[in-house]
């Protein structure tokens, strides 16, 4: 299915402006407090980091085409929330009760921020299937670019690659499976590639024809060519 998030090489969106500084400017006080409020509520430990992505991506068309950067992470963050029992609809409109949190003992408090930051959540894992493909090896990305778990589910295959041609730089070793794990069905994890595409064989317009694109791709993304 289409999916509004999924924009590379889409036409009429406009130039991509990156930022000097690499990330989206917190020179707001909203800006800082939406990224707080993103980092604090993560930390109580009812949802993972391919959960915050789907509900970013399930947002209304509209609203994910309109709302800026910080806006889209409030806005999944509201649903998170209310998906997972942490508050309710009332309690986002300020008409919950005043007693004290069931999770109120996992707040992060400022002192921890840095450290909870530098320990990050690696995704690696050991175990897992035997990976398939080899270094050199070509292979062709499954086509339609869906979620084969979840209908219309999460997926990090991109839309623009679906069904393109490329060839094996490296296995970065056994990952966890974005498709499962956002959708509360387990971590899967599969072995992740690193996939060389020539940008022709992506767009059929490319700007600098000799330009190439690496993707990282899971295993159930690719079949040998």
């Amino acid at each position: 299915m289409s999916r509004v998030h999924d924009m590379g090489g889409r036409f009429g969106d406009g130039p991509v402006s990156p930022d000097p500084q690499g990330i989206p400017q917190l020179g707001e006080n909203w800006q800082q407090r939406a990224l707080a409020l993103t980092l604090a509520t993560g930390a109580l430990g009812q949802w993972n980091i391919d959960m915050s992505r789907r509900a970013r991506e399930g947002l209304a068309p509209a609203d994910y085409a309109r709302f800026t950067y910080f806006e889209k992470w409030i806005a999944g963050l509201a649903d998170l929330l209310v998906e997972t029992g942490v508050l309710s609809r009332d309690d986002l409109r300020g008409d919950g009760g005043d007693s004290p949190h069931a999770l109120a003992d996992r707040v992060l408090k400022a002192a921890d921020v840095a450290g909870v930051l530098a320990r990050g959540g690696p995704a690696d894992r050991p175990g897992g299937p035997v990976p398939v493909f080899v270094p050199g090896q070509a292979v062709r990305t499954r086509h339609p670019a869906d979620s084969r778990l979840v209908e219309g589910g999460h997926t990090r295959l991109p839309g623009y690659a679906a069904g393109a041609l490329g060839y094996v730089l490296r296995c970065h070793g056994t990952h966890v499976l974005p498709d499962s794990n956002a959708h509360g069905l387990g971590e899967a994890p599969e072995p992740l590639y690193a996939v060389r595409f020539k940008a022709t064989e992506l767009w059929a317009q490319t700007e600098h024809p000799g330009d190439e694109v690496i993707l990282d791709l899971w295993q159930s993304y690719l079949e040998p060519a």
